[in-house]
């Protein structure tokens, strides 16, 4: 049943509230390590010989055509505070044609009355790409194929997050840090969902070795969630440091930048399997967006920069993707790509810290500057 906070466990519907109030109010970004995606660079055409206006940034993953290749990282439900951010986001993703994901549904399936709290997302966006979510822990111990199904039907969703967060329950005081059987539970219950099932990371990564796991069990796509971007063991740390818990607190200080660059997760990711992969983790603008589609991801996600917009509304959430997008097609338009798959195409340099980690772990990265016309 995992750990012990003071005796007793604290409700799970405090702990999303702390979370949603540590990432609005504190440093919950990685220190000392980065995305990597500073040591991407796209090779600029002088002469890109297209128009701006002819741009299409459509592409189509698990049957579903984006607008745009974006969809918004799971980030809350369960709470009032939770039903405003999704009903936001909900709303300026389903004007925009995108996809979204909300957060672990556990809460709602031990405590029915909070389902408003999510099935506010399809209320808002009937035709959005919109993602189930729940963790590995609880499939492993907890819940079989028909409470999956409650949860896909509960916002009437597309596809299932499985997330994997071993770092945030290793850190957290209630943490559940059993993972043994998780691949094998996954192999089994991809199998009975009516959607597709899409296995996400929480921060650290995915590494090669796991991806290709994950593809043999049979999942529809993988979620990076690689390390440079909000650390969730810094927002644990903070929660530690509230109730005064040494323990948890240094533990959490320590593993603030434990992972795998998302830069370097993603070409690990994308040069291993051959389903669809989403790019997340330190996502923070339309060119980190490009590079990732660059490195050959399918979709890109982010939730820390919608956050503090969604508690707004959906017309603050709305600027801030348009603001995402137009940095994307700006990007598309120095490259010359006008499409997505052009830019999968367009030739990049990388470089730095992440060219060598690429390089001594096997990868290819010389291909990515030889492509293109």
């Amino acid at each position: 049943m995992g750990r012990e906070l003071g005796g007793e466990r604290e409700p799970i519907k405090e702990r999303k509230i702390d979370h949603i109030r540590i990432c609005l109010s504190k440093n919950v970004e990685a220190k000392n390590i980065t995305t990597g995606f500073e040591d991407v660079f796209f090779i600029h055409r002088a002469l890109p010989e297209i128009s701006m206006d002819d741009i299409d940034l459509a592409t189509e993953v698990f049957g579903y055509r984006f607008s745009a290749p974006v969809m918004i990282s799971s980030i809350t439900g369960g709470t009032e505070e939770a039903l405003k951010i999704n009903a936001s986001i909900a709303e300026a993703v389903e004007e925009l044609g995108l996809g979204m994901g909300v957060g672990s549904q556990r809460v709602a399936l031990e405590n029915p009355s909070v389902e408003r709290t999510y099935a506010i997302v399809r209320k808002k966006a009937p035709n959005a790409f919109i993602a189930a979510n729940i963790g590995a822990p609880q499939i492993i111990r907890d819940y079989k194929v028909k409470d999956l199904e409650r949860i896909i039907d509960m916002i009437e969703a597309d596809a299932l997050i499985i997330h994997l967060n071993p770092l945030q329950e290793a850190i957290q005081p209630e943490g559940e840090t059993f993972y043994h059987g998780a691949l094998e539970k996954i192999s089994r219950i991809v199998e009975g969902l009516s959607v597709p099932m899409i296995v996400k990371e929480a921060g650290s990564g995915v590494s090669a070795e796991d991806a290709r796991r994950l593809e043999k069990a049979g999942i529809a796509g993988i979620d990076v969630a690689g390390a440079g971007g909000t650390s969730w063991a810094a927002v644990e740390f903070y929660r530690a440091r509230k109730r005064g818990n040494h323990l948890t607190e240094k533990t959490g200080e320590e593993f603030w930048d434990w992972g795998i660059p998302t830069a370097v997760s993603i070409v690990e990711v994308v040069q291993s399997v051959n389903i669809p992969v989403i790019a997340s983790g330190g996502i923070r603008s339309g060119l980190d967006i490009a590079k990732a589609i660059g490195l050959g991801a399918d979709l890109a996600g982010f939730a820390l920069p919608i956050l503090e917009p969604a508690t707004k509304g959906a017309e603050e959430v709305k600027k801030k993707l348009e603001m995402f997008i137009h940095q994307l097609a700006t990007s598309m338009f120095l490259v010359g790509a006008s499409s997505i798959e052009d830019l999968k195409n367009a030739p990049l340099v990388v470089l730095g810290r992440t060219a060598e980690w690429l390089r001594i772990r096997g990868f290819d990265i010389e291909s990515y500057a030889r492509r293109g016309g």
